[in-house]
């Protein structure tokens, strides 16, 4: 489960336990305040982590650019991580 998943609302990610690390809306924590106490927890949010969870899915989603690694032409796992290994280098270079 991806931290911060919007698909399990983020009531649900207080009770699992991991921190939220999309910002709540604007709206929502103008009703959280109008509620006051029994609006619940507030909500915790960290921007570093949250920085870094968009650095690491902009990676994967430059790393599927690819087509060998988007499409998983490989049925060994060995050669496919190796497919991964060139391609991440490929982005390093260009970058």
């Amino acid at each position: 489960m991806a931290r911060g998943d919007r698909g399990i609302g983020q009531i649900k990610c207080y009770r699992l336990g991991p921190k939220c690390t999309i910002p709540e809306p604007k709206n929502q924590r103008a009703n959280r305040q109008r509620r006051s106490s029994k609006g619940g927890r507030p909500p915790g949010f960290d921007k570093t982590v949250y920085k870094r969870r968009n650095e690491v899915e902009r990676t994967i989603n430059a790393l599927k650019n690819f087509r060998a690694v988007a499409t998983r032409f490989d049925k060994r796992v060995y050669v496919f991580q190796g497919t991964v290994t060139v391609a991440a280098i490929r982005l390093w270079l260009r970058a």
